[in-house]
């Protein structure tokens, strides 16, 4: 179990250092390089995050349990057990929050489990809606708070393993209970600040 906390504490120090280094690039202003646009620090952001979570779901979710070494569970911290995928991306998510650089990222769905995981702007509900009807593109947009402007970008979510579709067709409070593998389950939302003009 050791050896998994330093697997994650290394993954997050990742998404973190590609999504200093890409929002420092597209901040820059230089006579001969050109920003990286907020569009593409989205895409290497999520496709870290999507990696994380498929790795984790299948490499270690997945094996334990099959070994019978230890399961994941919804109660893992009174069962003894791992958090499940969603779980793990959501309080991977609230730790890069907790760092102070501004990025975000989280999983909501038009049909959560929790209510606290559906769309919090009429954006958000959206986006989810069109990345659930056409998954092969995120939906994105600039966002206003107050005098700052955030770059917010909603991909698709699926069902990557059985524990996946499982889980949700069997929850109790689960909405939708037809779930295959490879559906849309909901979106990877992710926001960061961008730089202010002068």
């Amino acid at each position: 179990m050791r050896k998994t906390g330093v697997i994650w504490a290394s993954i997050l120090a990742v998404i973190c250092l590609i999504s200093y280094v890409g929002i420092s690039l597209a901040s820059e202003e230089s006579r001969d390089t050109v920003g990286v646009s907020p569009e593409v620090v989205a895409d290497y952001i999520h496709s870290v995050i999507e990696a994380d979570r498929t790795l984790y779901t299948t490499h270690v979710v997945q094996r334990m349990q099959e070994g019978g070494i230890v399961i994941a569970a919804e109660a893992w911290k009174r069962r003894n057990a791992l958090p499940l995928p969603a779980q793990m991306l959501l309080l991977a998510g609230l730790h890069v929050e907790e760092r102070g650089t501004g990025l975000k990222y989280r999983l909501a769905s038009l049909w959560p489990i929790y209510e606290k995981n559906g769309p919090t702007t009429d954006f958000e509900r959206t986006g989810l809606e069109v990345v659930a009807e056409d998954p092969s593109e995120p939906y994105t947009g600039i966002i206003k708070r107050g005098d700052k402007s955030y770059f917010k970008a909603i991909y698709a979510d699926r069902a990557v393993s059985k524990a996946c579709v499982i889980c949700h067709n069997g929850h109790i409070l689960s909405s939708k209970r037809d779930r295959k593998l490879g559906d849309v389950m909901g979106g990877i939302i992710i926001s960061f600040p961008l730089p202010q003009e002068d």
